[in-house]
């Protein structure tokens, strides 16, 4: 399907609202993203993207499906263990959205593979592949969705560094590597969590295609899932960044 030829009744719910409306969803059919991880974030971040009519979703995750990754993993069950993630997410996400072009890859992502989104998202979950995201979103001029979550609490943000040049880099904000991080699979993550986490980095990204209000670029929301609150945070920009202000 071209941006030309929408489906009415199915992007009716969008085509309503005054901030998208026709020309918004014209904007998600001609958009590609490229998601990187294709587990807990990544898989219902990509659900609702391939809902939305996103035109070309690629995918990038070496993983395969354990039974551990059930309990949040909502877009696997007990006969994908042992399959490739992102082949089977794929499989899922072409299936019930056609129209949306899914490629996959069976391989963990690094700056030496070139990513096809005019979107990145980063549902990666270790600082490595987060700080290499950063520097190739920058580095090219693409704008970069990061979640992440462990325990209770999550964190979803928008980095424009390369777009905006007051903008702050994900590097702007994590310089090194915490001496204290730890992740999911060593304290534990909610199932649920991931899922809102998931969602809400989907959000970001309809609002950066469409243009419709206020995209978290420059700030950090933060999720206390356990208290039941949630707020949001600036981010300043570093001027000793290696990154973003050389």
């Amino acid at each position: 399907m071209t941006p030309t030829q929408v489906d009415i009744e199915r992007h009716k719910r969008h085509i309503l609202l005054k901030e998208i409306g026709g020309p918004g969803v014209q904007k998600l059919l001609a958009a590609s993203v490229s998601i990187v991880g294709a587990g807990a974030l990544g898989g219902p971040c990509a659900l609702y993207l391939a809902a939305a009519g996103i035109g070309h979703i690629e995918l990038w995750d070496d993983d395969i499906v354990d039974r551990s990754n059930l309990q949040r993993q909502v877009q696997f069950g007990e006969a994908d263990i042992g399959g490739s993630k992102a082949e089977i997410l794929a499989e899922r996400l072409q299936v019930a959205h056609p129209d949306s072009r899914i490629t996959w890859h069976r391989h963990r992502w690094s700056e030496s593979h070139k990513l096809a989104g005019s979107v990145l998202v980063d549902a990666t979950d270790n600082f490595p592949a987060r700080y290499a995201l950063n520097a190739v979103a920058h580095a090219t001029g693409r704008p970069l969705i990061h979640g992440a979550a462990a325990g209770w609490t999550g964190q979803v943000s928008l980095f424009a560094s390369g777009l905006r040049p007051d903008a702050p880099c994900y590097r702007c904000w994590v310089p090194e590597t915490p001496p204290d991080a730890q992740g999911c699979d060593e304290i534990g993550v909610v199932g649920a969590l991931t899922g809102m986490v998931g969602s809400a980095m989907a959000l970001e990204t309809v609002k950066w295609i469409t243009g419709a209000g206020t995209p978290l670029a420059g700030r950090l929301h933060l999720i206390d899932a356990l208290l039941g609150t949630s707020r949001t945070v600036g981010l300043r920009k570093d001027a000793t960044c290696s990154v973003c202000s050389g």
